[in-house]
């Protein structure tokens, strides 16, 4: 396994950036390592993620930083050169995922179906985004469809949250698991960055538990 996808397994848990300012990141990064969470994925639905990861990159190089939301190759080199150091994608996409696997970056694509897992596993991948992991219907579903690739890793996003954390992280099966309910856009673009840090302490303490 990856020594950075390693680390993401050790944290249990990715916040999902979708930041607004590219000002606000250093910030945020900040706010993340108080709450002892020294890692973040910055997704690129905004127009400020390139840039908000250079940002991230430059000032806080202790933060395992990733680019979440890829979509094309293009984008992948662009997270890259800004100083992303691992790429996540919301479904498999052959191209992204071929670059990366050609560039040596570490990918965790997004899958929901037996297929998609199969899909990686041919490429060699085996963490893997279960996405939106609560729509698809969240633990019981993960437990269903992880069952039968042993060895395989997840990586629940999409409606994780407080409530539901310890109940993924406690499947054998899940690698970590990404929520955003830590770093929502409003509490950035509101500079309210003593509330991400509560936030993260709490969800770091169900991790502790859990994990422990």
């Amino acid at each position: 396994m990856h020594e950075v996808l390693a680390t993401l397994g050790d944290l249990g848990l990715v916040p999902v950036v979708a930041i607004e300012r590219a000002e606000d990141a250093v910030e945020l990064g900040r706010a993340l390592l108080a709450g002892g969470l020294p890692c973040a994925e910055i997704t690129f639905r905004t127009a400020a993620a390139e840039q908000a990861i250079r940002h991230i990159a430059s000032s806080l190089p202790e933060i395992t930083l990733g680019a979440g939301t890829v979509l094309t190759a293009d984008q992948a080199a662009r997270a890259v050169s800004a100083g992303a150091r691992f790429i996540v994608s919301p479904g498999f996409n052959q191209k992204v995922v071929g670059w990366c696997l050609d560039e040596g970056v570490p990918v965790t694509p997004g899958v929901a179906t037996p297929t998609e897992i199969e899909m990686a596993l041919e490429r060699g991948l085996e963490i893997l985004k279960f996405f939106p992991a609560e729509a698809m219907g969240g633990i019981g579903a993960l437990k269903a469809i992880a069952a039968p690739y042993v060895g395989v890793k997840f990586m629940p996003t999409g409606g994780v949250n407080l409530d539901n954390l310890a109940g993924y992280l406690a499947l054998p099966s899940v690698h970590c698991c990404g929520g955003s309910w830590l770093v929502k856009a409003d509490l950035i673009s509101g500079g309210k960055f003593d509330e991400i840090t509560r936030l993260t302490q709490e969800a770091m303490s169900i991790v502790r538990r859990v994990r422990a």
